[in-house]
């Protein structure tokens, strides 16, 4: 895998979200629609590619599955797809991801964990380390490792949240 620098993706991932944004919102418009992933947040590197998180009602989501659809993604193949959870990619953009998540489910942490990245340098910084580590290794070794911080930073963060 090879990273990039902030600098070197986020302007144009910045405002092919703005405009993805607006589209979604058209045909979901009580989804909550963030800007999630590495180029959400400054000073991380990426892959360069964008994720976009889309959270809807769970009683809307196979509705709200097939909206998406009809803006021209589609459900990416060999991921992980519960009733509360889809991946969707683009059809002609490549890099471009959604992840459309039932509102309160298990799956409804990628704000959680961009927050927390935001907030704290520091996590920040290890997260730009594992990758840095992982240039060059193969996908599920650093996929592996990635679970594991993201697991780390979410159970840091709700202790966080708790004591508040």
């Amino acid at each position: 895998m090879v990273f990039m620098n902030y600098d070197e993706y986020s302007a144009k991932n910045h405002l092919l979200f703005s405009k993805l944004k607006v589209e979604i919102e058209l045909v979901l418009p009580s989804a909550k629609v963030e800007h999630i992933g590495s180029s959400s947040i400054l000073g991380a590197i990426s892959k360069g590619d964008l994720d976009i998180f889309v959270g809807v009602d769970p009683g809307s989501f196979n509705r709200s599955l097939a909206a998406i659809q009809e803006l021209d993604f589609r459900i990416k193949e060999d991921t992980l797809r519960t009733s509360d959870l889809c991946m969707l990619e683009h059809n002609t953009l490549s890099d471009v991801a959604i992840q459309l998540v039932s509102l309160g489910s298990e799956f409804d942490f990628f704000v959680s964990f961009r927050d927390a990245l935001r907030q704290h340098p520091k996590l920040l910084h290890e997260y730009n380390s594992l990758k840095l580590d992982h240039s060059g290794s193969d996908v599920s070794t650093y996929r592996r490792a990635k679970s594991s911080f993201i697991a780390k930073v979410l159970q840091a963060h709700s202790k966080d949240k708790e004591q508040i």
